[in-house]
């Protein structure tokens, strides 16, 4: 199997799908499939690809018991628009190779993003990175009039310096996180699970998560047994710690827990 294609990905290629108010993702190209890990899996005694069932069953090991090489060799190429804010915690994850769009070479567009009125929230009072229930509608709106007005500000100042000869390099220093940018991003499928597992997480930044609900949409019709066996056994799983594990079984027998506090809190929230 010299070139593995897949007929749902190949249908869209270059298609844009939207992601919040401006940003988009486009899967630009692809190398590999769900054959490409069976068969990279069986090379080791020659066997090429089987039934369904079967392909379907070893990538369920594969991926249950951590045997991630063969994922690797399945690769997706995007290209992503998305604000800054939420590209600085998207290349946090150093597992891929990526290009942006540079404000040195390029004059950057009008393109900020804004929340919806029912994303805009105060301060969580128990969660020092997130936010707490939506803010009433009017509340709401005067918030966004205000990113607006900043956005406006902004952008007219970096505008006004470029039209005065400065270079861009320096007239773009003031320009907002919310500001879009522009990324070629290319990840392997192990590296791509893993940002998915954590961006697809509930502690995740909403905007993110709804970067990585797409991507994840995406691969799907590049490799849907591999995505839906990662749903299976990453995504709907949880890891317990071997206190935990311990308490669960003690539990299961019908004994009495021992675990308190903290710990019993961090055990309940696992099992919800």
């Amino acid at each position: 199997m010299a070139h593995c294609v897949s007929a749902e990905a190949e249908k869209i290629l270059d298609k844009e799908f939207p992601v919040l108010d401006k940003g988009f993702i486009r899967l630009v190209d692809y190398l590999g499939s769900d054959e490409r890990v069976v068969q990279s899996a069986r090379v080791s005694y020659g066997e090429g690809t089987k039934s369904y069932r079967e392909d379907a069953g070893l990538i369920d090991y594969l991926l249950r018991n951590r045997h991630t090489s063969p994922f690797e060799q399945v690769v997706l190429t995007f290209h992503v628009k998305m604000p800054i804010f939420v590209a600085r915690q998207w290349v946090r994850h150093r597992t891929a190779r990526l290009n942006e769009i540079s404000g040195r070479y390029s004059v950057m567009k009008d393109d900020f993003y804004v929340p919806e009125a029912g994303d805009i929230a105060l301060q969580s009072g128990d969660n020092k990175q997130a936010r707490g229930e939506a803010l009433p509608p009017d509340k709401a709106e005067g918030f966004r009039a205000a990113f607006e007005a900043g956005q406006r500000s902004s952008y007219g100042e970096y505008v006004r310096l470029i039209d005065s000869g400065l270079a861009r390099e320096l007239a773009r220093i003031n320009l907002p996180l919310s500001l879009y940018t522009e990324i070629y991003w290319q990840i392997d499928l192990h590296n791509l699970f893993h940002f998915l597992e954590l961006r697809l997480g509930a502690h995740a930044q909403k905007e993110i998560r709804l970067y990585a609900q797409t991507l994840l949409d995406i691969s799907r019709k590049v490799a849907p047994r591999c995505c839906e066996s990662f749903e299976r056994h990453v995504l709907g799983a949880a890891v317990f710690s071997k206190d935990e594990f311990l308490e669960i079984k003690r539990r299961l027998r019908g004994e009495s827990g021992i675990l308190e506090g903290s710990a019993l809190a961090r055990l309940e929230e696992k099992l919800k």
